[in-house]
């Protein structure tokens, strides 16, 4: 086995436990002090590797080549990223067969979903079932994935449950993203990009070098201003009739390297995004009964005509302002009030990670990373999705209603030590301790009634329903072992356990509830609920056997399991199941079991023809019990989670490339057949009082067939210049939109294609670029939901879709 000094991160809790990790960061970091770090030239280490075929990953938490490691791996480099302008998590599913990515929303901000397998972009509650790794710290908030990247060195795509090196969560897989670190000698770098069809443009750059000869710096920026995000259909009474967006992230990165054996590695990123509101591009269907539904509030006393048209492939979105009524009082304080119901989105972040590594002995490695997260968001939104009220001369009111101002606030503190063995003999292990405190604040005035269309309450003037704080906090511990045994020179045995221990307290206070609405249906102003206690803990094994038939050949079998913690519901409203609870002091209806994984692979990697053809192949069969789900029943108005009893994937992953005889040229293409379903009990409400079993259902964001080619050729026309064509085509032969009944919204097959045409210095110095996403213009479902605020007999839905096509015109340069 070909491995690279080991070296990464991933994640441990309570008491004396807790202070050893805490001391034994501490002094790790003061052992460094006399002698520090710098980096070597991680980005041109990485070009080279990737020229000679080889690609380093890091899928058992150490430095190994994507050929030899035992793991299902998708790696994207940060060369690629840039030919397509890729700087959004959801941009890179044309390279990832069953990789399904939804981005906005007012909970967790959005949704991974891999092979089959995700979790609700709805509640910021649910840890993601596909772990988002950011420079080796896993990140418990998809808002994350809403900022977007760049200056990226790799972005990896494990797939199936990662539990025993990632461990937090982990059970359907694992999106892990690295960012480019210092250089060995001075660099600066420069692209800026015009988008002509929404109206954009990008610039970023970096500064990188060596201050001194053991430390090594990074300083990169990005700013993208979309002007055209949105535009609104004819007739949306909104003040915004486009929205737009701007994000700007900045990091820093320092690298030290006194001596060989200590090395020390810091980033600090801030991001911030704006937006003209949290609905992204999201449509509404007027249904099989092919009207636009009322907005029926009130038990209908108040019926709003929605609006909007029923075409959803037009890219022109309906936009509503608050309806008068409802916009004029917000419970304080709150970003929302004085905005006189305009929909907005602000979020900040602050992400930094130091990562150490120690050599102790020749044969012994310690590792730490540390990682600090906070992020605070707040986002203002109409989520009837429709309505106006009729004005003078035709005109048009605006009339949204189920209006929510969310504060989300995130606290993270996460630490793994990691002692690693490099023994020359059979025997390696690994030995790892994670820690994770991490705290989540969603406070939020909501209008789940729309009481003030009667009058705004008296006592306080306020038209909002209610406020309402869930404060969940979380300890987490971890300890996991792995190993490593060569039984015989081609005969290769891994494997481990992890143990995980997870408490969670949650508190809800409502200390504003609308005057009208006070009585029995609802808790009353002033209700705390005390703590709500959450507690579990899993051991989570894991074995492969990987045989090496030669250098370019070898067959593996794994045996994985997966576990992610349950939890407290935090999206309870203060009427139907909170009051319940309230009433009886009984809270277990808002908790959520634990998510757990079982199954294995087997998997053969190969290249041929003196390296020039790769071929990879991997079969898979997983069983997902209690699957964590959270639903919305458009007539209730009230979110649904439960724990799906067992979801089965089982599969075909397939991946080639070829280094063509022609100078330059290469193909490189992904399969992917998923069968997907529920193979148990999975009950949910009907919508019209009834309960449905979607058991031997397919599951959702399940595709049969999936998979992409893509070829690139960089043909010289000079020593100093040359043309490069590149193109990839993605096929998904379409999936359920939703798990809710037995008929829900079907996408159909659909393609996508995506080219760059670009001019310029072998060696990068500078670049004219054209490039496409999404040529065609294919405007596809990503998941769907039936439309609040319904009537009895009203069939509207609510969809999630992907962006339009992206054209850019681009320069950069390096020097």
């Amino acid at each position: 086995m070909t491995t690279f000094r080991a070296r990464i991160a991933s994640g441990v809790r309570v008491g004396g436990i807790r202070r050893a990790l805490l001391c034994g960061a501490a002094l790790s970091g003061l052992a460094a002090l006399p002698t520090a770090a710098f980096a070597q030239d991680a980005s041109a280490e990485a070009e080279t590797v990737e020229n000679d075929q080889v690609i380093v990953v890091q899928a058992r938490r150490q430095n190994e080549t994507l050929q030899e490691v035992p793991v299902t791996v998708t790696a994207i480099g940060g060369e690629t990223l840039q030919k397509y302008n890729i700087d959004q998590v959801a941009d890179i599913t044309s390279r990832v067969p069953t990789l399904n990515v939804q981005v906005g929303g007012s909970g967790s901000g959005g949704q991974l979903s891999l092979r089959g397998v995700g979790s609700s972009n709805i509640s910021a509650a649910f840890d993601s079932a596909v772990a988002f790794d950011y420079d080796g710290v896993i990140v418990s908030t998809m808002r994350m994935v809403q900022a977007g990247f760049f200056d990226v060195e790799q972005i990896d795509v494990l797939r199936g449950p990662q539990s025993l090196f990632f461990g937090k969560s982990a059970t359907a897989g694992v999106l892990s993203l690295r960012s480019a670190n210092p250089t060995s000698d001075w660099q600066i770098g420069m692209r800026g990009s015009y988008e002509f069809e929404e109206k954009g443009y990008l610039l970023n750059g970096y500064i990188s070098g060596p201050l001194t000869d053991t430390l090594g710096i990074r300083i990169a920026a990005q700013f993208n201003d979309i002007d055209e995000f949105q535009l609104a259909q004819t007739g949306s009474p909104a003040v915004n009739q486009k929205r737009g967006l701007t994000d700007f992230i900045g990091r820093v990165t320092l690298d030290w390297n006194p001596v060989d054996r200590f090395r020390a590695n810091l980033k600090v990123q801030y991001t911030r995004n704006e937006n003209d509101g949290a609905l992204g591009t999201g449509e509404v269907s007027c249904g099989a009964n092919g009207i636009a539904d009322t907005i029926f509030l009130l038990g209908g006393a108040v019926n709003l005509p929605a609006g909007y048209n029923c075409n959803t492939t037009d890219q022109r979105y309906y936009f509503t302002d608050t309806a008068g009524p409802l916009a004029s009082g917000v419970p304080t304080p709150s970003k929302a009030a004085g905005r006189n119901g305009v929909p907005f989105g602000e979020t900040e972040i602050w992400f930094g990670r130091l990562q150490f590594e120690l050599d102790l002995s020749d044969t012994l490695s310690l590792t730490s990373v540390t990682g600090l997260l906070n992020m605070k968001s707040v986002d203002f939104e109409s989520y009837s999705y429709g309505g106006f009220i009729p004005g003078p001369n035709g005109t048009r009111l605006p009339g949204g209603a189920g209006s929510s101002d969310p504060i989300n606030n995130l606290e993270q503190y996460t630490q793994e030590l990691r002692l690693a063995s490099d023994f020359d003999g059979a025997f390696n292990f690994m030995l790892g301790a994670f820690y994770e405190d991490r705290t989540i604040t969603f406070d939020t005035s909501q209008q789940g009634v729309n009481i003030s269309f009667l009058g705004p309450d008296p006592a306080t003037g306020f038209t909002y329903d209610w406020d309402k704080t869930h404060l969940t906090k979380t300890e987490a511990l971890s300890f996991f072992g792995s190993a490593m045994i060569d039984l015989t020179d081609k005969l290769e045995l891994s494997g481990g356990i992890r143990w995980t221990d997870e408490q969670k307290v949650q508190t809800i206070s409502v200390p504003y509830v609308h005057t009208f609405l006070q009585g029995p249906a609802f808790v009353r102003p002033g209700f705390f609920s005390g703590p709500i206690e959450f507690a579990d803990d899993n051991f989570s094994p894991e074995v492969t056997l990987k045989y090496q038939a030669n250098e370019d050949f070898n067959v593996f079998a794994s045996f994985k399991t997966g576990f992610k913690s349950g939890g407290i519901d935090n999206s309870a409203l203060p009427s139907n199941s909170l009051s319940a609870a309230a009433a009886s002091g009984d809270f277990s209806s808002l908790i959520f079991k634990s998510e757990e994984a079982i199954g294995g692979e087997v998997g053969f990697k190969s290249q041929w023809a003196n390296r020039d053809i790769t071929l990879n192949a991997t079969a898979y069969q997983y069983v997902f019990k209690d699957l964590q789900v959270q639903n919305f029943n458009a007539q209730t108005v009230q979110f649904i989670t439960s724990n799906a009893g067992e979801l089965t994937t089982k599969g075909v992953d397939l991946e080639a490339k070829w280094r063509t005889p022609v100078d330059g040229l290469s193909f490189s293409s992904n399969l992917s057949y998923l069968d997907a379903k529920y193979t148990d009990d999975f009950l949910q409400p009907g919508g019209q009082g009834g309960v449905i079993n979607l058991r031997g259902r397919r599951g959702s964001q399940a595709p049969e067939w999936s998979g992409n080619i893509a070829a690139d050729w960089a043909i010289p026309l000079s020593d100093s210049l040359e043309l490069f064509l590149s193109g990839n085509a993605a096929y998904n032969d379409g999936y359920i939109t939703d798990e809710t009944t037995l008929n829900d919204l079907e996408q159909p097959s659909f393609w996508l294609l995506d080219a760059n045409v670009s001019i310029g210095h072998p060696d990068g110095n500078w670049k004219l670029s054209l490039i496409a996403q999404n040529l065609t213009d294919k405007i596809f479902v990503i998941t769907s939901g039936g439309r609040p605020f319904l009537s009895p007999t009203g069939d509207d839905l609510f969809l999630t879709q992907n962006r339009g096509r992206q054209v850019f015109a681009e320069i950069s340069f390096r020097f």
